[in-house]
């Protein structure tokens, strides 16, 4: 084989996706990098997904596909695990169902991993809205300065400071950085992609990042991001645990002061997104009251010049008395 054209592993879960499956599959199967294997778990879909599928490996022999079956329904964590497992590749590549990727996504990916060597190599996306039939690039941005990384701690600070998206698909990953660290879903996340990204990028020592547009992200009546219940936010209540958990046992002074950072300010993202999706004062009360059990700055942050004036504001509101914090950040937030 050449070794300038490694083995890519596309990674696909199926669930409830007849609508988009074909036109996922179509956009793999149009890529101009060739030497593609396409992993495809089904979760025990209820719908007509995996007939479409079927028909589609039948008029398509050529192509290196593999379905996986799993026999419960057991959530996307447990569906990217089993793709992980399965993948043969150099490099995993995960692609949502109800999304496509453009013609040449793999090869730029692959170009640019093969020349920075790097653990992760992140492109940029394309957002869809299906309602009013827009587009806006750049929907979820990679906002980092520069485009190679080659120090942990870079880029753990660019992360924490929100510089690269935290969804697990429209990156190109060393299959062996991953198994080699164990850096696998947790189960029974709503909102695994950030859990899982914190945990890779607590091991990325080198990380590379393309300008060019790859992957088109289909915003629709059943997206997650139109769909968020109290469910959500209690699993975000739980990868806020996680976090705290990974800050204990870091023994990198410098990257506990980044996973702090990067705690207050998902509170902060959390507390907003609950607001927007539930505005429940109550709900919102109790979940800064939950927030205040878990990693806070202490007053030597305070007197100290790791923390920026926003951090340190942003974490004095979000520690004061529970119901009065609910109260200005309704107030800060409605003004």
């Amino acid at each position: 084989m050449n070794t300038n054209q490694p083995l890519i592993s596309i990674n696909i879960p199926v669930f409830k996706c007849e609508k988009y499956i074909l036109r996922c599959l179509e956009s793999v199967k149009n890529q101009t990098y060739k030497n593609l294997e396409i992993i495809l778990v089904n979760d025990c879909t209820p719908d007509n997904s995996i007939a479409i599928i079927n028909d589609f490996v039948k008029k398509n022999p050529d192509l290196k596909i593999n379905i996986y079956e799993h026999v419960k329904n057991s959530g996307l964590s447990v569906v990217r695990n089993t793709g992980i497992k399965a993948s043969e590749g150099k490099y995993i590549y995960f692609l949502d169902s109800d999304d496509e990727i453009t013609h040449n996504c793999i090869e730029l990916l692959v170009s640019n991993a093969l020349k920075t060597d790097a653990q992760i190599t992140i492109a940029q996306n394309r957002w869809i809205n299906t309602f009013d039939h827009t587009t806006k690039d750049f929907g979820f941005p990679t906002t980092a300065g520069k485009k190679y990384y080659n120090d942990r701690l870079e880029i753990f600070s660019i992360y924490s400071d929100g510089g690269f998206p935290s969804s697990s698909w429209n990156k190109l990953i060393k299959k062996d950085f991953i198994t080699a660290n164990e850096i696998y879903f947790v189960p029974g996340l709503f909102a695994q992609d950030e859990l899982w990204f914190f945990h890779l990028l607590l091991k990325t020592e080198s990380l590379s990042i393309i300008d060019d547009i790859t992957y088109l992200y289909y915003l629709h009546g059943e997206s997650v991001i139109f769909n968020r219940t109290k469910k959500n936010f209690e699993n975000f209540l739980t990868i806020l645990e996680y976090f705290t958990k990974a800050f204990h046992d870091e023994q990198n002074i410098r990257l506990k002061k980044l996973i702090k950072k990067k705690i207050i300010l998902f509170k902060e993202m959390v507390l907003i997104m609950q607001w927007k999706a539930i505005k429940d004062k109550d709900y919102l009360e109790t979940n800064i009251s939950r927030m205040q059990k878990l990693t806070t700055l202490n007053t030597a942050d305070y007197l100290g010049s790791d923390f920026s004036v926003s951090i340190k504001k942003k974490n004095f509101f979000q520690n004061i008395s529970a119901n009065l914090a609910a109260k200005l950040f309704i107030w800060r937030f409605e003004r």
